[in-house]
């Protein structure tokens, strides 16, 4: 019974991973499409969004059937507990990248303003939170996980430097006004993809230690 257990467990620990590579593939994605105004890639992303939903909701019928059939014990539960908090991290991430294909996708057809030079450097600091905080729950690094709970500071203040950089623009120039909130929205789905690595690390540190930063302890 145990053994079954074990591999019902080691499936979910895949199925977990496999979808939070697909996290990292869909940010490194999206970083491209921001940009260089990649309209197939915003195209390829917003698609695939619907795969992603359907890979949550296996986790997620995993985790409860085997919650209900295995009764675990506390370290079992732990790593299921896990999985149930980390799919809505991911699946929020994969939301995220495809509501900014969206509006890239809108704003290229006609840019009205220069894009803001440091939204691209915030990409490329989420897409790199966003591996790192995967890798940290694989690889089991506790030491990985806090490294990307670190990085999130520098996410929040690039969004803050983003954000006075169009409001200087909308001062110059309210006619443009639409464009500019386009670009802000853009900002801050990426500042909500670090805040979801940042959650993703908390639930690997959690899933190694018991011990979340909320200090609730399975």
């Amino acid at each position: 019974m145990r053994n079954r257990f074990d591999v019902e467990l080691e499936d979910l620990n895949l199925d977990l991973i496999r979808m939070g590579a697909r996290a990292e593939q869909t940010i490194t994605k999206v970083v491209k499409v921001i940009e260089n105004c990649d309209a197939e890639g915003a195209k390829e992303i917003i698609e695939d969004d619907d795969l992603v939903d359907a890979m949550a909701r296996q986790i997620e019928s995993r985790s409860m059937k085997l919650i209900m059939k295995q009764q675990p014990v506390a370290k079992d539960l732990r790593m299921i507990s896990t999985a149930l908090k980390m799919i809505t991290d991911i699946e929020r991430i994969c939301d995220q990248a495809a509501d900014i294909s969206e509006i890239t996708l809108s704003v290229c057809k006609n840019l009205l303003i220069e894009k803001p030079q440091h939204i691209p450097k915030m990409g490329r600091t989420t897409a790199q939170m966003v591996h790192m905080a995967v890798d940290s729950y694989v690889h089991r690094d506790v030491g990985l996980a806090e490294e990307v709970k670190e990085m999130d500071n520098e996410v929040d203040r690039l969004y803050d430097v983003v954000k006075n950089e169009l409001l200087n623009v909308a001062i110059e120039d309210k006619e443009k006004i639409d464009q500019i909130v386009d670009f802000l929205m853009i900002a801050k789905y990426l500042e909500r993809i670090g805040d979801h690595a940042e959650n993703i690390a908390d639930w690997a540190i959690f899933s190694e230690t018991g011990v979340h930063k909320d200090s609730r302890i399975i």
